[in-house]
């Protein structure tokens, strides 16, 4: 693409989610260029952001040096597109009445570009008549909002105001950079709104003794950004999520197990739901016999291990008297990717099987090439980010509904 945007961090705890953003950019090939608030130098440093973007970060509007090589109405105006996140109540009211006073107010006074402001700030202060006066001026004046989400923050209150996640900061950054100056696709209507999903992520890990378990690599990334993904496009998700060292998004409403039965048991009582998809990597087996003490070292070698199929999630939920209405399978294959698709897909009874060969780096990296197969024949998402592989999903299974 390209493409350059100038990125304004402002002070708030959210400002760590800024640094994440810079490296989805960069994956999708948007240099950025940082100007790192006073407030902001309080949550991330310069050294970091620096790190990541291979540029030097501005700080102070009154550095001689940085006046006269680039100099604040040239900063301003050397990007296509001007970010500001955090957003802090601070920002957005300095912006809308004009106050300049800092270098990263003063480029917003002088900057010729569009600006995309993601807000962060407590919900009681995003909600407050001033703030929402400030952002409706700010909107009137042609400015653009993503966000905030709704969830839990920092101060323990539960409501608007977290700061969006970094994967859909960087589809508003994409939109707004290709000339789209709407934004329908994360601020207008949902095409899932309404529809309930039941997604499961991660592996699941079965107990050989108290210390001990079986699992497999999977690192539960695919199924947390396709959850990500239908959130953004209005769906209520549910994400039943094995042991995964990941934040959950903020836009589904996150379940925790550990092995296959409990991933089975909190599924079947999540039903009924429109959307089924099985990311998860279940165990197929597990121990008959869960030792109650650790397993000791001893003079009698190696102790024997009797394995027992665990349940099926996926051809339990298909059969189910109220199943889903679209049901999609995951088949994590080493070799004849296809063909072992096709199969489950006539076996478990699903509607739509999403195959991938994870005989390379797929579990635990941050990339798939999906198939996705039907009955119709077959879909090819070729080598992308995890993330941009569940969109397509997405946007897919949207289609689907449309």
């Amino acid at each position: 693409m390209n493409k350059k945007i100038l990125l304004i961090i402002g002070g708030g705890i959210a400002a760590y989610k800024s640094l994440f953003l810079i490296r989805v950019l960069a994956r999708r090939g948007i240099a950025t260029r940082v100007i790192l608030t006073k407030g902001g130098s309080e949550f991330v440093t310069a050294l970091s952001a620096g790190g990541l973007t291979g540029e030097k970060v501005f700080t102070d509007l009154f550095d001689l040096t940085d006046e006269s090589e680039m100099g604040h109405i040239e900063l301003s105006r050397s990007a296509d597109l001007v970010v500001v996140a955090p957003a802090t109540a601070d920002i957005i009211a300095k912006a809308a009445h004009g106050i300049a006073n800092d270098l990263a107010t003063t480029t917003l006074q002088a900057t010729d570009k569009r600006v995309l402001y993601a807000p962060a700030m407590n919900v009681r202060m995003w909600e407050s008549a001033p703030t929402q006066r400030n952002v409706k001026t700010l909107k009137a004046d042609g400015q653009y909002f993503i966000g905030p989400d709704a969830g839990e923050m920092a101060c323990g209150e539960f409501g608007e105001g977290r700061m969006a996640e970094p994967e859909a900061m960087a589809d508003a950054i994409d939109k707004l950079l290709k000339g789209d100056t709407t934004l329908d696709g994360l601020n207008g209507p949902k095409p899932l709104k309404g529809k309930r999903a039941l997604i499961t992520a991660g592996p699941t890990r079965e107990p050989i003794d108290p210390v001990r378990y079986l699992s497999n690599h999977s690192s539960g990334k695919q199924g947390y950004a396709i959850a990500a993904a239908l959130g953004r496009l209005g769906a209520d998700v549910t994400l039943v999520s094995g042991p995964v060292s990941i934040d959950p998004p903020a836009c589904a409403k996150t379940v925790q197990v550990e092995t296959a039965r409990e991933m089975l048991d909190v599924c079947e009582k999540g039903l009924p739901a429109d959307i089924f998809i099985a990311v998860a990597a279940v165990a197929d087996w597990r121990p008959k016999q869960s030792a109650a003490k650790k397993i000791k070292k001893g003079k009698d070698g190696i102790p024997a291990m009797v394995l027992t199929e665990n349940p099926d999630v996926l051809a339990t939920i298909s059969a189910a008297k109220n199943r889903p209405g679209l049901v999609i399978g995951f088949a994590a294959e080493t070799c004849d990717v296809v063909e072992h698709a096709k199969a489950k897909l006539a076996k478990k009874n699903c509607d739509w099987i999403v195959a991938n060969d994870v005989s390379g780096d797929v579990m635990g990296g941050d990339h798939n090439s999906l198939i996705i197969v039907t009955e119709n024949g077959e879909d090819y998402f070729p080598h992308l980010t995890k993330a941009d592989a569940a969109r397509r999903l997405a946007d897919k299974i949207a289609e689907h509904y449309s």
